[in-house]
């Protein structure tokens, strides 16, 4: 049996790039006797040309003095004159996940054996879709599954539905594993932590059958992209991608299935590196700390 992991707690920082900032960080955290065991930043530049300065600190709590209830207002005082955006994390909460899907189950299944076997400390609370297709799925493996059926003329009240659902069920990250939906504002402002995975190597073939789109372009090279949701159609902030090569000789059907594949390793990848908190956001853009 391996033996439990040493719970660590987790920031990320976005801000204005100026001197000091790493020293400060590392020094709170040494002064109060937290071990870092991973310190990673990046500077970029925003759509002004100001720099930006992008940080993830881990460090253990076994050894660090400063009881959790205390961290996020003495890092309030450490981060607030840096100006920027900042969130903690501890490693030993376990994360809720609503997967969204409606009738193809590649993804789904994927996930389910990847949370069933601890390959991250997450566990899936509820299945939504708009279709019944998948309920068996989610029966069998003892999960809640909603039927919330959407038209154009029920959509808003369905999203303000599942927007009350996912409060009720304290989950933490939204999971569109073949939800082919395309969300409202409303919805992404009420929820934000929202991963899409899209059949295409965005941003080449935005939108539905791009691996029909794919086909009659004759291209030697198809992927798929794990993204945030935004109110535009798949124009989030990428996260993660990969592509396969394909031949003149495959069929439409080969690049399905071809890309099915990659659908899946791609969405799980994202899903794992956004539970261990190594994503940060910024503009339309992306740090991956991996």
């Amino acid at each position: 049996m391996p033996a439990p992991k040493t719970p660590t707690a987790i920031l990320l920082l976005v801000c204005k790039d100026t001197p000091g900032i790493v020293t400060r960080l590392t020094s709170f955290i040494a002064e109060h006797g937290g071990n870092l065991v991973d310190v990673d930043f990046h500077v970029d530049a925003d759509d002004s040309g100001e720099k930006l300065f992008l940080g993830r600190l881990e460090w253990e709590l076994p050894t660090f003095t400063l009881p959790r209830a205390s961290l996020p207002a003495a890092l309030e005082t450490v981060c607030t004159p840096f100006a920027g955006r900042w969130t903690l994390h501890f490693s030993d909460t376990t994360q809720r996940i609503a997967v969204f899907v409606s009738k193809q189950d590649h993804c789904m299944l994927d996930l389910l054996r990847r949370t069933s076997f601890d390959d991250v400390d997450a566990q899936i609370v509820l299945v939504v879709s708009n279709h019944l297709d998948l309920k068996p799925l989610a029966d069998h493996a003892g999960i809640a599954f909603h039927h919330i059926p959407i038209t154009a003329s029920t959509k808003q009240a369905q999203e303000v539905a599942e927007l009350e659902l996912l409060k009720a069920e304290r989950v933490d990250v939204v999971v569109m594993a073949k939800y082919m939906q395309i969300l409202s504002p409303t919805f992404i402002e009420g929820f934000p932590n929202t991963i899409n995975i899209h059949h295409s190597f965005l941003p080449a073939f935005v939108g539905g059958k791009p691996y029909h789109q794919a086909f009659a372009r004759g291209v030697k090279i198809i992927g798929a992209t794990a993204h945030f949701a935004t109110a535009e159609l798949d124009a989030g902030p990428i996260i993660e991608q990969e592509c396969v090569r394909i031949s003149h000789r495959d069929t439409v059907q080969d690049l399905i299935r071809k890309g099915q594949d990659v659908e899946r390793s791609v969405l799980s990848r994202a899903v794992r590196l956004h539970l261990l908190h190594r994503i940060l956001p910024y503009g339309n853009k992306t740090a991956v700390f991996a």
